[in-house]
């Protein structure tokens, strides 16, 4: 597996990570002997970097990694977050205590006493961000954490806060489906050394090498992508590009992958899954090549603003800064 690095002055990562927010049940039941396996075979494929947050299943997604990190004792970069209060009214919090508070229950199911990196998942737009910055870099100088990242954020937040502290990642949606961050973001980063994590990379499991039945889970079930007409839309839009795969010897996946990683070194993506089958199918994107032919058809049949509905419903907006 090829590696990238976090950041200016972070460590060197495999050029894929791993998401791990299925691990906690949002997609659909999981169990942990399921999640175990599929942490077994990223690290016999290469993967090295592992994104998980402290909300993904209320704290089991993180649990479940302490347990296969204490078992295993591998030599992995840990990414976690922390800023949602998972309350009736759900709201965001990026105060002292809380960032604080959730770092040490991390820590506490990770079996780690620091992370490699640590994101607010959410700006909280009513606090002041040299009051959460300085929180963070008071977390570095500690050691509780290597780093900081921020997650959907717009340029103008990213700028702010390289200002203040050097910013390692920034996390935000971006895929063949998503492209806002072409509009800025990916520019900000690599001009300030700021590594890029595109999240969702391949669109909740719409480019995967066979169609999915639409999902009824709480997130993607209300989603507009999801529901029909959309769902059925993209499904049609998408067959063609499954086919330009196919007939290349490529797994849907992995060319959707390396569309991403061909944008720029400092992009690091981090598709998520629980089941080692599906994690095998990205391995190969790092060696694909396209060629100006690949990237004109690729363009034809995906071309910038394809998908049908919106990325996220009004209920899914929390805290999201949009700025095109």
């Amino acid at each position: 597996m090829q590696q990238r690095k976090l950041g200016a002055s972070g460590p060197m990562v495999s050029a894929i990570g791993l998401g791990a927010m299925s691990f906690g049940g949002i997609f659909g039941p999981t169990n942990e002997g399921e999640s175990l396996a599929c942490l077994d075979a990223m690290l016999e494929t290469g993967i090295t970097f592992i994104d998980t947050a402290n909300i993904y299943g209320l704290g089991i997604s993180e649990a479940i990694l302490g347990k296969w990190l204490t078992s295993r004792k591998p030599q992995v970069t840990l990414a976690t977050k922390a800023s949602f209060i998972a309350d009736p009214d759900r709201r965001i919090d990026n105060s002292e205590g809380h960032l604080r508070a959730e770092l040490e229950k991390s820590l506490k199911r990770l079996g780690r006493d620091h992370v490699e990196l640590f994101y607010i998942h959410r700006r909280e737009h009513a606090r002041p961000l040299e009051e959460v910055i300085g929180t963070l870099s008071r977390l570095i100088a500690e050691g509780k954490i290597g780093g900081y990242g921020l997650s959907e954020v717009a340029p103008y937040t990213i700028r702010a806060a390289h200002a203040l502290h050097p910013v390692t990642a920034v996390q935000n949606e971006y895929s063949l489906w998503t492209r806002a961050p072409e509009l800025g973001v990916i520019q900000a980063c690599r001009a300030l050394g700021i590594a890029f994590i595109p999240f969702s990379p391949l669109a909740r499991g719409m480019l995967g090498d066979t169609p999915i039945p639409r999902p009824e889970d709480g997130f993607r079930g209300t989603n507009p992508r999801f529901t029909e007409p959309n769902f059925s839309a993209n499904l049609a839009k998408l067959a063609p590009f499954r086919a330009f795969a196919a007939e290349r010897g490529w797994s849907t996946p992995a060319t959707a992958l390396a569309w991403i990683l061909q944008q720029g070194d400092h992009l690091i993506p981090i598709p998520g899954t629980r089941h080692a089958r599906n994690l095998r199918q990205w391995t190969e994107a790092p060696k694909i090549r396209f060629t100006p032919d690949d990237w004109a058809k690729i363009d034809r049949l995906l071309p910038p603003g394809w998908a049908e509905g919106d990325r996220y419903g009004d209920h899914q907006l929390l805290a999201i800064e949009r700025y095109c």
